[in-house]
């Protein structure tokens, strides 16, 4: 597991005091990079989806903690914003799946319905409350087959506050942030001299030294990769920053979010051509590459073939431990799904909620351990303590 002395009592103290007003956030210090362990880049990128989240509360500050202490390559976020125009770490537009916005009396007139992607959607949304009011509220687990022992104990996060996290991790961490429903905020939230989201959200990303095209010596020092399944985004901020670029591509029933484009579109070879020249990869979600029929795998897709021709990465999405979302193929055990999209369908990446395991499988699994060296340290540190005990 990829920790150190000093990260743990980090996620001690984060997870007992994350229900105060005023939690505890690392300050990013940069010059630990040039004595942090570099990113690793000879195997698949292992992706904390919304963090650790199959433990904790999603994009919660524990929750990227914990994936960071199991050994997340990249952590990742969503990002959204606050009524004034703070950028938030929050998958959903609307408030009510995972907080407790509920159950304050004074947000009850909050309740709005704006279109989301062509649907009325009715709850309380973020752009309609400060970050003030944000922070006020409590983050809940999404799923109610999950630990619930850690509702109402955390709060919202920022961007920034996330990039902290990253930036002070005991090791090289890359973050993977998407600009979220940018039709959306842009609808609702103004910012000065006619500024837009994808303007704060590259802006903060150039405030905390993000920069450098895909494996650069800046990338690496401070990797990320942006995301968005907003294809007319993703080639906005191109014309920002070289910072490496993912287009998201939602299951085949669902157009694109600001373009309207069909699934066959973008995953067609012209469309492909195209968008290299602005993203370096592509984020599918895992049943467009690998169909499932009564839970049984079908025939693998081409499209991973398709875009590695084009030079463009994959990065699936989700992967997920409990057995109502492993395929009878692999006989409710996660590693054999992990083994089976790495070694055969041939990914570059996996976005997982549960970081620990796919940390475990690559180990165990990786034909570049770094081990290999450790081993024969352990080794040399066995014979001498069993020297030592010889003499009693």
């Amino acid at each position: 597991m990829a920790s150190s002395n000093s990260f743990a009592p980090l996620v001690f103290m984060l997870l007992i005091i994350g229900c105060t007003a005023s939690p505890l956030y690392p300050l990013h210090r940069h010059e630990h990079h040039e004595s942090r362990k570099p990113l690793q880049t000879f195997r698949p990128y292992n992706i904390a989806h919304r963090g650790s989240n199959g433990e904790l509360p999603e994009e919660t500050a524990p929750a990227y903690l914990r994936a960071i202490e199991e050994g997340a390559d990249f952590i990742e976020t969503d990002i959204l914003s606050s009524k004034d125009g703070v950028l938030i770490c929050f998958h959903d537009v609307t408030l009510d799946d995972t907080t407790d916005v509920a159950n304050y009396e004074e947000f009850a007139n909050r309740k709005r319905t704006y279109e989301v992607q062509g649907e009325n959607v009715t709850g309380f949304f973020t752009v309609d409350f400060t970050l003030k009011e944000l922070k006020s509220l409590r983050v809940k687990q999404r799923f109610s087959f999950r630990d619930q022992g850690y509702n109402g104990k955390f709060q919202i996060i920022t961007f920034e506050e996330f990039i902290s996290i990253a930036l002070e991790a005991p090791r090289v961490v890359g973050i993977y942030p998407e600009i979220k429903n940018p039709v959306l905020i842009n609808q609702h939230v103004k910012w000065a001299d006619g500024k837009r989201f994808e303007d704060k959200f590259v802006e903060t990303l150039k405030k905390h030294g993000y920069k450098g095209s895909y494996l650069s010596k800046d990338w690496l020092k401070q990797p990320v990769f942006i995301q968005s399944f907003a294809p007319t985004s993703l080639v906005y901020t191109s014309n920002q920053t070289d910072l490496p670029k993912i287009l998201l591509i939602d299951d085949i029933t669902v157009p694109t979010q600001d373009t309207n484009q069909s699934y066959w579109e973008i995953t067609s070879d012209s469309y492909f051509d195209y968008i290299k020249h602005y993203v370096v990869g592509i984020g599918p979600w895992k049943e467009t590459v690998v169909p499932v029929i009564n839970n049984y795998l079908q025939t693998p897709s081409d499209i991973v073939k398709r875009a590695h021709a084009h030079n463009l990465q994959v990065h699936p999405y989700t992967y997920r431990n409990e057995n109502k979302y492993l395929c009878f193929n692999f006989n409710q055990d996660p590693y054999q799904e992990y083994d089976y999209w790495v070694k055969k369908i041939k990914v570059d990446g996996l976005f997982t909620d549960f970081t620990g395991s796919l940390h475990k499988y690559q180990e165990w699994t990786s034909s570049n351990r770094r081990n290999n060296s450790d081993d024969k340290t352990a080794s040399k540190l066995l014979h001498k303590i069993a020297s030592l005990v010889a003499s009693y």
